[in-house]
């Protein structure tokens, strides 16, 4: 028997926003603020990241673009993984921060609207080039510091979208990436949204062992939905 076709990629987005409504994702005040959550996010919960971001702010680290990126800078390594340690790997990602700050710096002075108004199919393999910025990170901050349209895939997508047919096994993250970009109209507002979509169903219902199938809003469409218990 032929397996069912893997489900419009438009429909699902239609059925979570339905299910779960608008998401407010990224949170963060200013560019700046998402490209530090962005990096303090690898490997830990938004939680942590929370109490690291708030940290930061109390230090008056995060008030103004240009002023903030050099005092994070010239601050001294084990004073700044001290506000971040709630997010992990705080000494990691003191280097990790202060490579994507170095090169903030470099390209544009510091000048983050400057940045993002570089074109990206330029400015994505330079950000890639930073030590520590893989792609999930590197999009993260396009599409939701920058407003650049491109599309973040991470754990929750890969795992959804095989549960739908939509990736095969081994799929990787660029030719998800495809596979999303092809399917869709190329905008900031969508993409955004539907990440942060895909998330939430992910965290919350397509969970990888034991996951809420009765009254998922995409479990008509899923291959491996099962029945509830």
């Amino acid at each position: 028997m032929k397996p069912p076709a893997p489900p419009n990629l438009l429909d699902v987005y239609e059925r979570l926003f339905a299910a779960f409504g608008p998401q407010h994702w990224w949170p963060g005040d200013t560019p700046l603020e998402i490209c530090v959550g962005a990096i303090l996010t690898q490997n830990t919960a938004w939680v942590n990241v929370e109490k690291a971001i708030a940290n930061l702010k109390a230090a008056g680290l995060l008030d103004g673009e240009r002023e903030s990126i050099a005092r994070l800078l010239a601050m001294p390594d084990d004073d700044l993984a001290a506000l971040i340690r709630p997010s992990g790997y705080f000494n990691l990602k003191v280097k990790r921060l202060k490579g994507f700050l170095r090169f903030v710096q470099a390209e544009t002075g510091g000048d983050l609207s400057a940045l993002f108004k570089q074109p990206l199919a330029e400015l994505r393999p330079k950000l890639l080039a930073v030590y520590g910025v893989g792609p999930e990170t590197a999009d993260s901050i396009l599409l939701y510091a920058g407003g650049l349209p491109t599309f973040v895939v991470d754990a929750y997508t890969l795992r959804i979208m095989s549960r739908l047919g939509v990736a095969g096994e081994g799929v990787t993250y660029h030719q998800m990436q495809e596979v999303f970009e092809k399917a869709l109209p190329r905008d900031v507002g969508l993409f955004n949204e539907y990440h942060a979509l895909l998330v939430a169903l992910g965290k919350d219902w397509c969970r990888p062992r034991g996951p809420r199938c009765g009254g998922c809003a995409v479990a008509g469409l899923c291959q491996d939905a099962q029945s509830p218990q």
